[in-house]
């Protein structure tokens, strides 16, 4: 009886252990399940806004800054100051060895409109220092609305560090649309899923570190801001 007696009692305690381990797993998941479904939530938001964003039908303001990352952004910012859109142009974040007539001559444009009316900005190597590069720019030059042209899934962080910068500018969103989300399933892909998702990541630390008032780093290759008029 003893014997028997032990067996039935270790049983009872694997059982009772089993048990304790069962409830652990599901209040477990369910502890995980809300901020999962919390970062689900807010991830399609933000995909959703990205996809919704659309340029003014009429885009005026006293200048444009695009943030550099590709030609098509560039096109489309010289377009827009060709067109009277904005006085001046600033390509922030421009590689150091790209020089201002390499980008005329892809751009298509004239010389004397480079010369008049372009700068380029060289010390930016993130968008925290295509904002510091941009407000720099904004402050010297007295600009009270500039629009703002990079990619959809860009904008909502570009325009978070520019605000950061310069709260007292209006900034006005010119998204190049990079990925269509409206009539594709980008879900289904895996490299625009990557991007934004990334890009979600990027903008969810900004914003955190905005809200903790954080510092960062100013993004810069040096101390200074400085933006390079076109050489005349």
């Amino acid at each position: 009886m003893d014997g028997r007696g032990k067996w039935q009692e270790r049983a009872a305690r694997r059982r009772q252990a089993r048990s304790l381990l069962r409830k652990f797993l599901r209040r477990g998941f369910f502890v995980l399940l809300v901020p999962f479904a919390i970062f689900i939530a807010s991830f399609l938001q933000f995909a959703d806004t990205v996809a919704s964003l659309q340029p003014p039908a009429v885009p005026k303001a006293d200048a444009i800054v695009v943030l550099t990352g590709g030609f098509q952004r560039i096109d489309q910012a010289v377009s827009l100051l060709k067109s009277g859109a904005g006085k001046r142009l600033l390509i922030s974040g421009v590689h150091p060895t790209t020089t201002a007539s390499q980008i005329r001559r892809n751009t298509q444009s004239s010389a004397d409109l480079f010369k008049c009316c372009v700068d380029i900005g060289h010390e930016a190597v993130d968008t925290i220092g295509n904002a510091t590069e941009a407000g720099q720019w904004i402050r010297d030059r007295g600009y009270r609305s500039v629009l703002v042209v990079t990619n959809n899934y860009h904008m909502p962080r570009s325009l978070l560090e520019l605000r950061r910068t310069r709260p007292g500018t209006e900034f006005i969103a010119y998204p190049v649309v990079n990925s269509d989300l409206k009539t594709t399933n980008w879900l289904r892909n895996p490299l625009v899923l990557k991007a934004i998702l990334l890009e979600y990541a990027k903008y969810s630390v900004a914003s955190l570190r905005d809200m903790m008032g954080g510092h960062s780093t100013n993004g810069l290759r040096t101390d200074s801001a400085r933006v390079a008029p076109v050489e005349k």
